[in-house]
């Protein structure tokens, strides 16, 4: 696996797998990988005969106050489990190769940018929209692998790549979880092994909550409600848990099909996010209508 840090570098790379004619994926991370993160080097191998791997602690997606000096940075493990499960690249740039010190431009995608995590987290999708839509320009892959723990962040890219017309198909991997549930993520090493015990009824509260709307529940802020006052009662403090339409994460009205639970709590310092997908059967009434007009159909042909 070839190590480069700077832009041109990382072009000259590119450069002649293009002119042999191979098809480029490419996969953004923070470093301090764990299982979830090679999961998606393994669906990139999949689609593209060269796998891009970058390594960039953005500090563009932190606010004030959060853990970005402190964030684990841990390039030498990394660069050995990238080895291991063969990406052909790492990018491994610093802030400067990054960002020019008198930048001006940031891409923001509005509306999305502002709820849920956006909300709690006042510029963040901003930042992330920013570094992504850069290194899709360094990189210019055919593919880029995200995983689906950041549901809303890969709304927002999915969105950017929509609006901007990039050339680039976002493809998302579901989460990667360990024995209890608990979904897999750089954070979680900030807990404490009681907080680690303790942060698996994030994911049984959103499996609870699923099953009850399977089950035909449609009250979703009683359900909402619910789920939050119950990972209060266990020390959760809970910036939010919604039921929310998949596709434009409006909430979920009572005829809505596709659907994800979205969530982001905190324990202790550590700040956890998860979802959970769900695709509901049709609403009754339409099925009735399909039925009516296959009993119809017949005895429209005999009146003819």
């Amino acid at each position: 696996m070839q190590t480069v840090t700077t832009v041109a570098e990382l072009r000259a790379a590119i450069k002649i797998w293009r002119q042999q004619g191979e098809r480029i994926a490419f996969v953004p991370t923070m470093g301090n990988l764990h299982a979830g993160h090679l999961r998606l080097v393994t669906v990139a191998k999949q689609h593209a005969e060269r796998v891009v791997v970058s390594i960039f602690v953005n500090p563009s997606q932190f606010g004030v106050g959060e853990d970005f000096a402190s964030y684990p940075r841990t390039e030498a493990q990394d660069q050995a489990q990238l080895h291991s499960v063969g990406a052909d690249l790492l990018f491994l740039p610093g802030v400067a190769d990054i960002y020019a010190a008198d930048a001006k431009t940031t891409v923001n995608v509005h509306g999305l940018s502002e709820l849920y995590c956006g909300a709690f987290r006042p510029g963040h999708f901003s930042g992330v929209a920013t570094v992504v839509c850069k290194l899709f320009n360094c990189v210019q892959a055919d593919v880029a692998v995200f995983g689906q723990k950041d549901f809303q962040q890969l709304a927002v890219i999915k969105t950017m790549v929509r609006d901007l017309h990039i050339p680039i198909d976002i493809i998302g991997v579901a989460t990667v979880r360990e024995a209890s549930g608990l979904a897999m993520s750089s954070r979680n090493g900030y807990l404490s092994a009681a907080e680690t015990a303790l942060a698996a009824h994030l994911y049984q509260t959103l499996s609870s909550t699923r099953e009850a709307i399977l089950a035909g529940n449609r009250a979703y802020p009683a359900l909402e409600q619910q789920a939050t006052h119950s990972l209060q009662t266990l020390g959760f403090k809970v910036d939010y848990f919604t039921v929310c339409r998949s596709v434009d994460l409006a909430a979920a009205q009572v005829d809505d099909i596709d659907l994800v639970i979205l969530t982001a709590a905190r324990l202790g310092k550590t700040r956890l996010i998860d979802n959970l997908e769900i695709t509901l059967p049709p609403p009754a009434q339409s099925l009735s209508n399909a039925t009516k007009e296959a009993t119809d159909a017949p005895q429209a042909h005999l009146k003819s």
